[in-house]
């Protein structure tokens, strides 16, 4: 691909064309690099096309793990991998880094910025992010677990407020900052409750010397009648006998009304907290926007049996950017093997129509079960009839997640960890990587206050 000045006299646009080397070779235009829109590269790698791979960050992100780098488990590289590093010996593949900001069905470009990116075919894979249900202005207050920066930036705040907590002389503050409310039961609540409460009370226990972190409150808010309400109900209930165990409240059938610097609001009731973190509610991308069709409650684009856009079959949608039904009729749930599967589909059905035939088949999701961990040898797994719960449910867990991991280096480190981590306890990723406080995100005071400046080092002796 090679950038050229449009031609058109009333454009400043920039625009993307062909390199000459592959000239004539249709051309395939994959918007993320998540599961979705990876896996369709990938399904594409020997096809006679030419695919731009665009993202606005430089990596592929595994995100079921992410809430390990969040709690100090993991760190960021340990889950993710360079997207060029990936598609490097895929010859038709180059990767541009940049934010989406439009498509043009009609003349069939993509835009990013005052660039345009033609394509003949375009595979939507946004991906989703936060939603806090009108209450736009909880975000600052309430971080949610997408991206790495979420979750070095929920792991930077619980480490401040245990370093503050050390250094308060104000009980009712000290009880304040070692107080951790989780809204959402899904499986991202469910596992960063368990994760919090074990390296409070196991890697942190005896780092301290004012605080004790065995006593830290953690909590676990979710506003329907049971956790997990995707999972059977049976392990719903052994997941939130577990987290009890650990010391979790489970506070269910109650509804966030409020969110602020110093703690939660439901109702009536005020809840001081250190640290909020957001596990609630999920949107899609802009996609629904940039197409000029509607879109459902959470943002999704309707598709049709093929994942193409109604009335433009040359424009794809897959992953959590889709509203995709299954057999009943029930939205399929935004799941890495859900995208993945979309991603493969869509290249077998580029690559047909590219060989002159129709792909008969429309996409049919097949079930590989549902895994959550509680904690140290306690998951659940829900697979068909199949339901496991308890340590070997843990252990299945534990392997399903290294085998997917990108790459050999990956799963190798992860496991090394992790075994490291079952030994001793230790969570060796306790770094805070910056002490200055960003008013527009810490949830531990008010713009001007002292939390805006760094934490005071305590004199020796």
């Amino acid at each position: 691909m090679g950038l050229r000045s449009d031609q058109a006299s009333d454009s400043t646009r920039l625009r993307l064309v062909s390199r000459g080397s592959v000239g004539g070779w249709p051309h395939v235009v994959i918007v993320g690099a998540g599961f979705g829109g990876l896996t369709a590269a990938k399904g594409l790698a020997k096809a006679a096309v030419e695919v731009t791979l665009i993202d606005r960050e430089n990596h592929h992100l595994f995100q079921p793990l992410l809430y390990q780098v969040a709690t100090a488990g993991l760190s960021p590289a340990e889950i993710a991998w360079p997207i060029r590093g990936l598609v490097r010996w895929q010859r038709n593949t180059r990767v541009l880094l940049g934010e989406v900001t439009g498509v043009e069905r009609e003349r069939h470009v993509v835009t990013m910025g005052d660039r345009e990116v033609p394509y003949d075919f375009l595979v939507l894979a946004t991906g989703a992010t936060h939603a806090y249900f009108g209450n736009d202005g909880w975000a600052e207050h309430a971080p949610g677990l997408k991206s790495i920066d979420d979750a070095t930036e929920i792991r930077r705040r619980l480490l401040i407020a245990f370093e503050r907590a050390e250094m308060e002389n104000d009980p009712e503050e000290r009880e304040r900052l070692l107080t951790i409310v989780i809204v959402g039961g899904g499986p991202t609540g469910v596992e960063m409750a368990g994760a919090i409460a074990e390296l409070a009370r196991k890697a942190l226990a005896a780092d301290f010397r004012t605080i004790d972190p065995r006593h830290t409150r953690v909590l676990l808010i979710e506003a329907g009648p049971r956790l997990l309400p995707t999972f059977p109900e049976e392990l719903s209930r052994y997941a939130e006998r577990a987290l009890r165990s650990l010391g979790v409240e489970v506070w269910l059938g109650r509804a966030i009304t409020g969110c602020e610097a110093a703690g939660v609001t439901l109702r009536e009731e005020r809840l001081p907290a250190g640290t909020v973190i957001w596990a609630a509610g999920v949107a899609a991308s802009p996609a629904a926007a940039w197409l000029g069709v509607e879109a459902d409650c959470a943002g999704r684009v309707k598709v049709g049996a093929r994942l193409t856009l109604p009335g433009s079959d040359d424009v794809f949608v897959i992953g959590d950017t889709a509203l995709v039904l299954d057999a009943n009729g029930e939205p399929l749930p935004g799941l890495a093997p859900v995208a993945k599967q979309e991603g493969a589909y869509v290249a077998e059905v580029i690559k047909a129509r590219l060989a002159g035939k129709t792909h008969a088949r429309p996409f049919r999701y097949r079930e590989r079960g549902q895994l959550a961990t509680i904690g140290r040898r306690a998951a659940i797994i829900a697979f068909a009839g199949l339901r496991l719960k308890g340590w070997l449910a843990w252990w299945i867990w534990g392997i399903a997640h290294i085998y997917f991991l990108i790459s050999l280096r990956n799963r190798l480190i992860v496991a090394t960890q992790w075994l490291w981590s079952y030994v001793t306890f230790e969570r060796g990723a306790r770094l805070i990587t910056s002490m200055h406080v960003n008013p527009k995100r810490d949830g531990h005071g008010r713009r001007g206050d002292d939390s805006a400046r760094p934490l005071p080092r305590r004199r020796a002796g």
